[in-house]
């Protein structure tokens, strides 16, 4: 199992997020709760910009929530 984590200090939705590249979970926490949500079949190459979007927040509400369960 290839775990990676990643904490996004400068969001203000999204606290941290982990990605399983052999089951392509990614399980993000966010800021309100805090509660964390998994969601299933997601691709290497969305964790790789996600990590990288200049807004986490904004990434998340347009490339994960509508495609990914």
């Amino acid at each position: 199992m290839s775990l990676f984590s990643h904490n996004f200090t400068e969001s203000s939705s999204i606290s941290n997020a982990t990605y399983d590249d052999i089951t392509h979970v990614l399980n993000i926490t966010f800021r309100t709760g805090p509660r964390t949500y998994s969601y299933y079949g997601v691709p290497p190459a969305v964790w790789f910009e996600f990590t990288r979007a200049s807004s986490a927040g904004r990434y998340f509400q347009q490339r994960i929530a509508p495609y990914y369960s």
